[in-house]
């Protein structure tokens, strides 16, 4: 047997069945970082469907969207209901200087990774930089 020992929780539960939505705002953890010519965005999303998950960019804009649903049925009784359902979603803007063409997404273990590849014209590339008289030639990092 579960007991409940948050008095105010009960009240966000009324509140959340009757206005038809949590009463604690749903968050989207999130990390994103670079690694070499890779930048990711890890989402934690346990207990969603893989199917309700949609990533969309539009303009260097990420959408992802994301649903969780709670179990129904004439046998189900909800004994308690802390976590948050629903429709999540969270927006990235996204520099120029990365390929979005070819994202790739990964849903595993409740996390949902987004690998996006730095654009070509964003790597550190040579230059060939001429002396005065034209005569010699050298490269440096640009």
């Amino acid at each position: 047997m579960l007991m409940r020992t948050d008095p105010f929780r009960e009240i966000d539960r009324i509140a959340e069945q009757f206005f038809g939505t949590a009463a604690r705002p749903a968050v989207m953890h999130m990390d994103a970082y670079r690694d070499g010519d890779f930048f990711y965005a890890a989402f934690d999303l346990p207990g969603v469907d893989p199917d309700s998950i949609d990533c969309t960019v539009q303009r260097n804009v990420l959408t992802v969207r994301a649903e969780r649903r709670r179990p129904t049925g004439d046998t189900v009784e909800l004994v308690a209901a802390e976590r948050p359902m629903g429709t999540f979603s969270r927006q990235l803007f996204l520099s120029d200087t990365l390929d979005t063409d070819r994202l790739e997404a990964g849903y595993d273990n409740g996390v949902l990774t987004l690998r996006i590849p730095v654009a070509e014209r964003a790597r550190p590339r040579r230059v060939a930089v001429a002396t005065g008289n034209g005569h010699g030639r050298r490269e440096i990092d640009a």
